[in-house]
C-alpha cells in the first residue's frame, strides 16, 4: 500500500509519497492488514492482497477475484453507466458504484462481484439452496444439551460424590463447567465474527471432539449392555477373580459389533440418525426428571434398599438373601445357610470362620434413606481410597483382625481403582464437553450469529444446574457406602441413580442406553464430514486422500478411518482408563479456542470484530489458564503427550500446510512486537551509546512528488493507495479527541479499505471517542431507502458500528462557475504546454499557480497555526530558459495566446468538473465539522493528456475540508463479512 499526503494550500510544493509507517496519521494499526508486505517490519506497503477465503460451492478463492466490473450485465453505455458522476465514470469497468452493488453486499454473497460469468453462477445456486429454518431451540439448544448430559451422569456421578464428597464434588463440577462456560463466549465472539458459509466453525478443533466422544461414548455403551444383561455375556467367568477379565472381553465383542452396525446405518441412512435424535434426547431428559420425582419421593416415602454390612465392611449382596449370621426357625435358632457359607467351611456353629466374621456382627442400613435422614452431613467430606480397598462405612464399630490377608472370594465390595481428587476430574470433565455441537449446524441456522451464543450459553446453564443440584442431592440421599459402590454389588448388581429413581429403574437404564446410542450416533455421523471438511482445505495434506467419497458427497473413507479409531477405543473397553484421555483432547482444543481469541484480540487484528458483547480477552485467558490447569491436574505425563502432539501437528502443518485465510499467530505476535518497538524509538531522543543507522531503518519517511504515475502504478500493481490531505492538522499521538464524527463517504466499491480504514482509526486512543458515519450517494433511479436498509445490514455483517445515510444527488445543468472554473483550468495547462516545461513540471507549476490564487487557509488551518504560503513562488524555470523565450518567433507567440483566450473548454473535463463541483458542496454540506473525512480517491484520466487536470479535480473534490483522506482500494477484497 502506497500512502500519499496532500498538505494544504499553504504547502503548495509539498504533494508527497510516504512510504513508511507516518505517526501523525496514526495509522500504524496498518501493519497488520491482511496480505501486508512481509519484507519489511511496519510497512504500509502491502499489495491489498487478503489470504483467500474459499466459499462453499466455489473452485477458487473469493477475495483473490477483482471487485465488480459491471453489475447486473450493465455494459459502458448502459443507462446505469450514464447516469455515474463523471469524475468516477472511466472506472466503472474495475469499480462499481455502491447503489448498485449494495442488494448483493447486503446479502451476503458467497462470490465477489465483478465477473458477470460470477454473478450468473452464483445466482443460479442462490436459487438452488433452501433458506435455513432452525431456530436457536432446535438447532443449537437441544443438540448441546444432547451431547453434553452423558451417561457419566448416570454410571459415575454417584461414585464420584461418594469418593470426593460432596464439597469436592461440587468443586470438580464447577471448575469443568467453567472451562466450557469461558470456553463458550470465546467460541461465541469466533461465531460471530462474521458471516461463516456452510459449517465451517472450528473444523479442525471439533473432528478431534467427535471421534473422542465417539470413543467414549460406544465404549460406556457396551459396558452398560453387559451390565444390564449379564445372561447375554459371552464370556463367563469359573471364578469371582476372573469376573473383571470377562467383562471386558463382553465389552470388546460387543462393542465391535455395534459400531460395525453404527456405521452401516450412518453409511446407508444419515437422515434416519437425526430424526432418531430428539427421541434420544427425549429418553435422557425424562431420565433426569425421573431422578428428581425420586428425590422428592424420599422426602416423605423413603425406598427399601436393605444395604448388609459387616462390621463396617459392606458386603456384596448377589449371593445370599438374608443379612444375618442367624435365624429363626421353628426348632430353633440356626445359621444362614448362604452368607454362612461364604465366611465358613460348614454351616455348622462349630466349623472353622474367617477371623473377621467371627469378631463383627452383621447389620443391615438403608441404602437411601432420604432427604429427612441427615445423610448430608456424612458424604460432606471426601473419602479416598487405594485399589482393592473396603468399601467401608464411617461411625460404625468393627472389630479389626490381627495380621489380615487379602482376603480371595469372601463378599466385599472392593475399590478397583485408586481414587483422588485429580484422577477424579480426568474421569468427569467429558460431561461436560459438547458445547460444539451448535456451531456444527452453522449452515442450517437461520442467524447463526445470534443462535450460536444463545444456545450454547443457555445448555452449559442448564446443564450446570443439572450437575450441581444432582451432588448435593445425591449427597443428601444416598448412604456414602452405597456411593461409593460403583458398580452396585451392594444393591445386588442394580444401577445406585436407577433405585433412586421414581418410577422404574429401568427408566435410567433406557436413559443411559439411548443417551450413549445418540451421542454415537451423532458422533458417527460428523466425525467423518469434519475430516472431509480439514481433507479438502488442504490443512494436512496427508489427510487429503480422506477428502474423497462417494458420488453424493458421503465422506466413504473417513468414516472409515474414524471407525478404526473408535475401534481402538472400545479394545481399550475401561471407561475409567479411557475418560483422562478424552479429557486431554478437550482440555487441549478448547485451550488453543480461547488462546486463539485472545492472541487475536492482543494483537488487534483488522478482521477480529466479534459481535458479541460478553466477551473480552481476559475471559479467553482466564479460560487458556484454566484448560492448562485441568491438563496437569488431570495427569501431567498426559499433557505433556498431548502437548508433544499439537506441536507436532503444527510444525507439520508450517512446514507442509497450504497457507489458509486464518493466518498465523505467532507471526502476528513478532509483527506486532516489531511495530511497537519502531513506534516507541520516537517517544525519546536515542542515547549516543544506543544510537545507530541501523535503529532508524524503517522509519524513514520520504517525501516524494505526487504524480498521476504513481496513481497508476499502484492501480496497475492493484495496490491500495491513501492520500491524506492537510497533514499537517492530523492530530498528534498526545492528542485526544473528546467527540466528533469520522466521516465514510462511499461512492464506488473498490476493495473495502474505505471501510476498514475508520475502523482501525478508531482503535487509536486519539480517534477512539470519535463516531464513525457512512455517507453513500443516491442516483435518480435509485432507491435511496432500500439503499439505506442495505446498506446497514451490511454493516451488520461487517461487525461496524456507524450511522448511515444516503444521499441523493439530483441531476441539475451546469453552472457559469463550474463552466469558467474549467475554462481557467485548461488555460492554465494550455500555458504552461506552450512554456515548453517537462511534464512533470507542468503538473507542479500547476499546482503551483492554482495554490498561489485560491482562497486562503480554512479556519481550522488557522486555528492550528500551519504555516502561510510563501510569498514568491518559486518557479522551476530557469534564467536561461527566460532569455530563450524571449527570443522566440514574436509571430508565433502572439497567434499562441491569441489561440489560448480563444479556447473553448472540453465538454468532458466540464462535467468532470462539475460532479467534482456538486460532489464537494454535499461533502461540505454533511462533513464540514467532521474531524476526518475518507472520500474514493478518482482515477486518473485513461488519456494520459489530461493528466495536468487530475489534480486540480482532486482539489475541487476536497476543498473546504479540514482533514481528508482519500483512498483508492486495489480491487481485492480486504475486509468481508467473513471470519
Amino acid at each position: 500500500m502506497a500512502v500519499s499526503g496532500i498538505p494544504g494550500k499553504g504547502h503548495p510544493t509539498d504533494w508527497t509519497l510516504v512510504d513508511h509507517v507516518v505517526p501523525k496519521v496514526h495509522l500504524a494499526h496498518l501493519a497488520t492488514l491482511p496480505g501486508s508486505s512481509q519484507r519489511r517490519l511496519a510497512p504500509l506497503t502491502p499489495d491489498s492482497r487478503p489470504a483467500p477465503h474459499t466459499a462453499p460451492g466455489t473452485e477458487g478463492p473469493i477475495e483473490q477475484v477483482p471487485a465488480a466490473a459491471r453489475v447486473g450485465g450493465e455494459g459502458p453505455g448502459s443507462s446505469r453507466l450514464r447516469r455515474t458522476p463523471c469524475v468516477k465514470q472511466e472506472e466503472m469497468d474495475s469499480n462499481p458504484m455502491v447503489s448498485s452493488l449494495l442488494n448483493k453486499l447486503a446479502n451476503y454473497t458467497n462470490l465477489s462481484q465483478g465477473v458477470v460469468e460470477h454473478e450468473e453462477d452464483e445466482d443460479s445456486r442462490r436459487r438452488e439452496v433452501k433458506a435455513p429454518r432452525m431456530g436457536t431451540f432446535i438447532g443449537v439448544y437441544l443438540p448441546c444439551l444432547q451431547n453434553i448430559l452423558g451417561v457419566i451422569l448416570f454410571l459415575r456421578l454417584t461414585w464420584i460424590v461418594g469418593a470426593a464428597g460432596v464439597l469436592e464434588s461440587f468443586l470438580i463440577v464447577s471448575m469443568c463447567c467453567t472451562c466450557t462456560m469461558l470456553t463458550a463466549i470465546s467460541m461465541s465472539a469466533i461465531a460471530t465474527n462474521g458471516v461463516v458459509p456452510g459449517k465451517e466453525h472450528l473444523r479442525p478443533l471439533r473432528w478431534f471432539l467427535e471421534h473422542t466422544a465417539l470413543v467414549g461414548a460406544l465404549c460406556v455403551y457396551m459396558w452398560v449392555c453387559t451390565y444390564i444383561s449379564p445372561s447375554a455375556a459371552i464370556f463367563q467367568a469359573d471364578a469371582a477373580e476372573g469376573e473383571a477379565a470377562a467383562l471386558l472381553h463382553n465389552m470388546r465383542v460387543y462393542g465391535s459389533c455395534a459400531l460395525a452396525l453404527m456405521a452401516v446405518v450412518v453409511f446407508v441412512g444419515v437422515k434416519y440418525v437425526n430424526k432418531l435424535a430428539l427421541v434420544f434426547l427425549a429418553c435422557v431428559v425424562l431420565s433426569i426428571l425421573a431422578i428428581y420425582a425420586g428425590v422428592i419421593k424420599t422426602a416423605f416415602a423413603p425406598p427399601d434398599i436393605p444395604v448388609c454390612l459387616l462390621g463396617n465392611r459392606t458386603l456384596a449382596n448377589r449371593s445370599f438373601k438374608d443379612c444375618a449370621k442367624m435365624q429363626e426357625v421353628s426348632n430353633g435358632t440356626v445359621t444362614t445357610t448362604l452368607l454362612w457359607g461364604l465366611f465358613c467351611n460348614g454351616s455348622s456353629l462349630s466349623a472353622p470362620c474367617d477371623e473377621y466374621f467371627d469378631k463383627n456382627n452383621v447389620t443391615e442400613i438403608q441404602g437411601i434413606p432420604g432427604v429427612a435422614s441427615g445423610v448430608f452431613l456424612d458424604n460432606l467430606w471426601s473419602t479416598y481410597s487405594d485399589k482393592g480397598a473396603f468399601v467401608e462405612k464411617k461411625g460404625v464399630p468393627s472389630v479389626p483382625v490381627s495380621e489380615e490377608s487379602r482376603p480371595n472370594g469372601l463378599p466385599y465390595v472392593l475399590t478397583d481403582i485408586m481414587t483422588y481428587f485429580t484422577m477424579l476430574v480426568g474421569i468427569y470433565f467429558p460431561s461436560v464437553t459438547g458445547i460444539m455441537a451448535g456451531s456444527n449446524r452453522s449452515g442450517d441456522l437461520k442467524d447463526a450469529q445470534k443462535s450460536i451464543p444463545t444456545g450454547t450459553i443457555l445448555a452449559i446453564v442448564t446443564t450446570s444446574f443439572i450437575y450441581l443440584s444432582c451432588i448435593v442431592l445425591f449427597g443428601a440421599c444416598i448412604e456414602g457406602v452405597v456411593l461409593r459402590d460403583k458398580f452396585g454389588e451392594a444393591l445386588q448388581g442394580n444401577l445406585v441413580i436407577g433405585m433412586l429413581a421414581w418410577p422404574s429403574p429401568w427408566v435410567i437404564v433406557i436413559g443411559s442406553f439411548f443417551s450413549t446410542c445418540g451421542a454415537g450416533l451423532q458422533s458417527l455421523t460428523g466425525a467423518p464430514r469434519l475430516l472431509q471438511a480439514i481433507a479438502r482445505d488442504g490443512i494436512i495434506p496427508f489427510l487429503q486422500v480422506f477428502g474423497h467419497g462417494k458420488a453424493n458427497g458421503e465422506p466413504t473413507w473417513a468414516l472409515l478411518l474414524t471407525a478404526l479409531i473408535c475401534e481402538m477405543g472400545i479394545l481399550i473397553a475401561s471407561l475409567d482408563s479411557v475418560a483422562p484421555i478424552l479429557s486431554m483432547f478437550f482440555l487441549m482444543c478448547y485451550m488453543f479456542v480461547n488462546l486463539a481469541c485472545a492472541v487475536q484480540t492482543l494483537l488487534r487484528t483488522p478482521n477480529w470484530r466479534p459481535r458479541f458483547k460478553y466477551y473480552h480477552w481476559t475471559l479467553s485467558f482466564l479460560g487458556m489458564s484454566l484448560c492448562l490447569a485441568l491438563m496437569f491436574i488431570c495427569s501431567w505425563y498426559y499433557a505433556l503427550f498431548a502437548m508433544l502432539i499439537a506441536g507436532c501437528i503444527y510444525k507439520y502443518i508450517e512446514y507442509r500446510g497450504a497457507e489458509k485465510e486464518w493466518g498465523d499467530g505467532i507471526r502476528g505476535l513478532s509483527l506486532n512486537a516489531a511495530r511497537y518497538a519502531l513506534l516507541r524509538v520516537e517517544h525519546g531522543p536515542p542515547h549516543t551509546k544506543n544510537w545507530s543507522l541501523r535503529a532508524l531503518r524503517g522509519l524513514s519517511v520520504p517525501r516524494l512528488p505526487l504524480s498521476t504515475d504513481t496513481v497508476r502504478d499502484t492501480t496497475a500493481a492493484h495496490q491500495a493507495l491513501l492520500v491524506a490531505k492537510n497533514i499537517d492538522l492530523f492530530p498528534q499521538n498526545q492528542e485526544r479527541f473528546s467527540d466528533g464524527h469520522i466521516d465514510v463517504w462511499w461512492i464506488v466499491h473498490d476493495g473495502g479499505m474505505l471501510m476498514l480504514l475508520p475502523f482501525l482509526l478508531r482503535q487509536h486512543k486519539v480517534w477512539r471517542k470519535c463516531r464513525m458515519r457512512i455517507f453513500t450517494v443516491a442516483q435518480e433511479d435509485d432507491n435511496s431507502i432500500q439503499m439505506k436498509k442495505d446498506l446497514q445490514m451490511f454493516l451488520y455483517h461487517l461487525r461496524i458500528s456507524a450511522e448511515v445515510e444516503v444521499v441523493e444527488m439530483v441531476e441539475n445543468d451546469i453552472s457559469a462557475f463550474t463552466y469558467e472554473k474549467t475554462l481557467m483550468m485548461e488555460q492554465r495547462s494550455q500555458m504552461l504546454k506552450q512554456m515548453q516545461l517537462s511534464k512533470t513540471e507542468r503538473e507542479r507549476e500547476a499546482q503551483l499557480i492554482h495554490d498561489r490564487n485560491t482562497a486562503s487557509h480554512t479556519t481550522a488551518a488557522t486555528r492550528h497555526q500551519a504555516p502561510p504560503p510563501p510569498d514568491k513562488v518559486q518557479m522551476t524555470w530557469t534564467k536561461e530558459k527566460l532569455i530563450a523565450e524571449k527570443h522566440r518567433n514574436k509571430d508565433a507567440a502572439v497567434s499562441g495566446f491569441k489561440d489560448l483566450f480563444s479556447m473553448k473548454p472540453d465538454q468532458s473535463n466540464v462535467r468532470r468538473m462539475h460532479t467534482a463541483v456538486k460532489l464537494n458542496g454535499v461533502v461540505l454540506n454533511k462533513s464540514q465539522d467532521a474531524q476526518l473525512v475518507l472520500l474514493n480517491m478518482p482515477g486518473p484520466p485513461k488519456n494520459r493528456q489530461g493528466d495536468e487536470n487530475y489534480m486540480e479535480f482532486l482539489e475541487v473534490l476536497t476543498e473546504g475540508l479540514n482533514r481528508v483522506l482519500l483512498v483508492r482500494g486495489g480491487g481485492r477484497e480486504v475486509i468481508t463479512i467473513y471470519s
